[in-house]
């Protein structure tokens, strides 16, 4: 089990390996699929990498056992990509392996990218593994596990109402203002999901006081974008004050 209290000096290699940066780019010829899947049963390390990475851009169901036995690679560069792939790639074969990587994984690399990839399960079984993440790991997965919350809170109503205080928790109380934004954009996301009831009136009151008082001026646009998008009347209300007020 990892120690809760790693910190972020504990990963091991250059953020600029992230394959979240490489997944978000246009590539004119994406990698061929039955090379690559060929490349997954090399037992050369570079081939190894070169594959595991080729599917965080591509999908092919047939990759999903071997990037699953990827995850448990000694080599953090693969297991992190065999996570993105994975989110790429999603089955719910790779959920269980996925969240026992979340709970084991000392990388916090590794972790963030297995978060990512349960986020993009849409398997209720992600949602107690990311609810922990956002409570007790590091900055860079405490990020992604809440915006991956999004995602999976709301196919279930219990889910969803269960998440928001820890997510409002998050919004008044992180350090990271960029996870404090990610839990405003995610409380908004929720609330749609919800009738009028005191859980959706909290979230109201926790988005309007970080658009009142948080001193980070992208969680306050974060906090006003959620309440602009949900209409609500009260959080409208506020806007226009704080505007003719000249405040935001």
């Amino acid at each position: 089990m990892k120690d809760p209290s790693l910190s972020q000096t504990a990963i091991d290699f250059d953020s600029s390996l992230d394959p979240l940066d490489l997944i978000e780019e246009e590539t004119i010829t994406p990698p061929d699929p039955e090379l690559m899947l060929h490349l997954l049963r090399s037992n050369n390390k570079q081939d190894q990498i070169q594959a595991v990475r080729a599917f965080c851009e591509i999908s092919d169901f047939r990759a999903i056992p071997f990037l699953i036995q990827q995850l448990e690679n000694s080599c953090p560069l693969i297991r992190v990509s065999a996570a993105y792939a994975l989110g790429r790639n999603p089955s719910t074969s790779a959920v269980e392996p996925l969240i026992y990587t979340l709970n084991h994984d000392y990388n916090g690399y590794v972790r963030k990218g297995v978060v990512w990839a349960l986020g993009n399960s849409g398997d209720a079984r992600s949602f107690q593994p990311l609810l922990k993440s956002l409570k007790i790991d590091i900055s860079a997965v405490r990020l992604w596990a809440v915006s991956s919350l999004a995602n999976i809170a709301k196919l279930n109503y219990e889910d969803n109402i269960s998440a928001i205080p820890t997510i409002i928790i998050a919004l008044r109380q992180d350090k990271i203002a960029a996870v404090r934004s990610n839990s405003a954009w995610t409380i908004g996301k929720l609330c749609r999901e919800l009738p009028y009831n005191v859980i959706y009136a909290t979230a109201i009151d926790a988005l309007i006081e970080a658009l009142v008082e948080d001193e980070d001026l992208g969680v306050k646009e974060d906090a006003k974008t959620a309440l602009l998008k949900l209409g609500d009347p009260r959080g409208l209300q506020m806007i226009e004050e704080l505007e003719l007020e000249g405040i935001i």
